[in-house]
């Protein structure tokens, strides 16, 4: 993608995300209606709806060429990541925005023939914005972030990962995981893929695991993470097919190789 086009796409996108928080700070103590998917843990609301819809009208009447790959319907069926396609989730956090009524996040990664060339993560409720364009470095609204610290032992990490690692489950020995938690400084878990891609950028996290995210949890937190020297990877150490759901494991990059090799792939069911 050449510089302008990318530069374009970006204060679009900027604009865009800007207004739709306004929308939500707006309407967050209205009454909402709330639907569950795969199961009563999976929330979806009016607003995560609406907010969704805010984007595929606008980018279809921008960009009509323009693919969209989003999580409450009003995407496109996207089998490959040719061309450029906007990657969104409208509310990703949506039990915060429920319970809480923060911690939420809007996501907005771009790619263009499969490269992430723009990402934005915009945490509604503090007003803080996390962006990336494809080298030009990530910043957090004004400030830009410094890359990643050069050294990094797993003893002195602080991971991101929910619960799910540490009970039985069908994809590792959650005993290996136990390990790992008992390895690192320590842990954290905030229920937004957005924000702790984010807090990882910002190097608050050193890592974030996460099983079963969608593109639209990971894409422009990938485009971030990758400003500041961190890696993303599936937890065999991969890279992640954006058509398709992915176990996911974003990081500084000294840590990486240790926790695939000692944890993830020793523990592998």
């Amino acid at each position: 993608m050449e510089a302008d086009t990318r530069d374009e796409l970006f204060q679009q996108a900027k604009s865009w995300i800007e207004e739709a928080g306004e929308i939500i700070r707006d309407k967050i103590n209205d009454p909402l209606t709330i639907d569950t998917k795969s199961d009563a843990k999976d929330l979806v609301t009016q607003m995560d709806k609406a907010i969704e819809y805010f984007f595929a009208r606008r980018i279809k009447q921008e960009y009509p060429s323009h693919l969209l790959l989003s999580e409450e319907g009003y995407g496109d069926e996207v089998t490959s990541m040719d061309g450029t396609v906007w990657i969104i989730d409208p509310i990703d956090g949506t039990m915060n925005f429920v319970q809480q009524k923060r911690n939420f996040a809007i996501s907005i990664g771009i790619f263009h023939d499969g490269i992430g060339e723009v990402g934005l993560i915009y945490n509604v409720m503090d007003d803080v914005l996390y962006s990336a364009k494809k080298n030009e470095g990530a910043f957090k609204n004004h400030n830009k972030l410094p890359n990643l610290k050069a050294q990094l032992s797993l003893d002195k990490s602080v991971l991101g990962l929910n619960h799910y690692w540490l009970c039985e489950n069908r994809l590792v020995e959650e005993k290996v995981m136990q390990g790992l938690v008992k390895k690192v400084r320590g842990t954290r878990t905030y229920g937004s893929a957005a924000l702790e891609f984010a807090y990882v950028a910002e190097g608050i996290m050193d890592g974030y695991l996460a099983m079963s995210l969608a593109p639209w949890d990971v894409a422009a937190g990938i485009v971030i993470v990758n400003e500041v020297g961190g890696v993303t990877s599936t937890i065999e150490g991969e890279q992640l097919d954006m058509t398709r759901k992915n176990t996911v494991m974003t990081c500084h990059p000294a840590i990486q190789h240790e926790i695939i090799e000692d944890y993830l792939k020793e523990g592998r069911k």
